[in-house]
């Protein structure tokens, strides 16, 4: 069957995910959050773990998130995807957690420091074909991208992890954040930037080859990749083929994607099954807490008083 003309493909496709979800505005908020936990709490989770540091942390801010979903459940929307809807409370708590911790103040290199011009090598398992890539190399990158999260400072870190971790949209990111689209890509592209220079330091590497373009058109290239990986990665759009490119953009190219190869599969982390059980007897008890409330709150009924001839 079609859907109607006045709604896009994009909009029937994301009604038909909320329909095989199970979840719904229509849903008790007890029933529609035990159903987000199953659903995206690992994601969450492995959000927690990267941006908090410890297993203890991570939990509490998991046990936040879902309590805050509770609580506000009856702002859901029906058209809206409950994916989104649940990844903005967890971005704005995730903020508000940082900002009440505080912490250090790390610094990232300048842009200038950040851009691969002035490089001398690549890494050796980017710069080989894809077929010869050596597999424990490549794995020990990936470790080193996901260490290096958590040493990125909170105003890259955050936009980074939501939108490579959580896999939300650019534009979801800024409206979580309150940030504007252009400077959560500007956030992105220096964090992607910032994740490679870790990824590569210790890294096996050969010389790098010479470019064939100018600097100019190299920058080109660069910017129209990382707005691929804004709509996706490789399959987001971006389309130069492999044999117009130089070597040496070739192999950046295959490092970025790394980057965001190792940010995905955090996504893919799991929750424990106590992890799992605590949370859900934390929601239990707040839906049981709520209920209390409510019928405290409720007027009693007042006796009913007897007819003058009755008594």
């Amino acid at each position: 069957m079609q859907p109607p003309k006045s709604v896009s493909l994009a909009s029937a496709e994301q009604a038909h995910q909320r329909a095989s979800s199970g979840i719904s505005a229509g849903l008790p908020a007890g029933e529609a959050v035990r159903r987000l936990v199953d659903r995206f709490g690992p994601r969450l989770h492995a959000l927690a773990l990267r941006m908090c540091g410890n297993a203890a942390d991570a939990e509490d801010m998991v046990q936040e998130v879902f309590l805050q979903a509770l609580r506000k459940w009856h702002t859901f929307r029906g058209d809206a995807d409950p994916g989104t809807w649940l990844h903005a409370i967890a971005a704005r708590s995730c903020k508000a957690r940082l900002r009440r911790k505080g912490g250090v103040n790390r610094r990232v290199p300048a842009m200038s420091q950040l851009m691969p011009w002035a490089e001398t090598s690549v890494m050796a398992v980017a710069a080989a074909a894809e077929d010869r890539a050596d597999a424990a190399e490549r794995n020990e990158a990936v470790a080193r991208v996901q260490r290096a999260i958590a040493g990125l400072p909170e105003h890259l870190r955050v936009p980074l992890v939501l939108k490579e971790v959580l896999a939300m949209s650019v534009d979801d990111v800024a409206e979580a954040l309150g940030l504007g689209v252009n400077t959560v890509k500007t956030r992105l592209f220096r964090a992607r930037l910032a994740l490679r220079k870790a990824m590569i330091a210790k890294a096996a590497a050969v010389a790098a080859p010479a470019p064939i373009y100018e600097r100019q058109v190299c920058l080109d290239l660069l910017k129209a990749k990382m707005e691929a990986m804004n709509r996706g990665g490789t399959a987001g759009g971006f389309k130069v083929p492999q044999a117009e490119l130089c070597a040496r953009c070739r192999a950046v190219f295959r490092e970025l994607d790394l980057v965001q190869d190792a940010c995905a599969q955090l996504g893919m982390g799991r929750m424990s099954a106590a992890v799992r059980a605590k949370l859900l007897r934390a929601i239990a008890a707040r839906e049981q807490k709520e209920r209390e409330r409510t019928s405290k709150s409720r007027p009693g009924r007042r006796p009913v008083r007897g007819r003058t001839g009755d008594r």
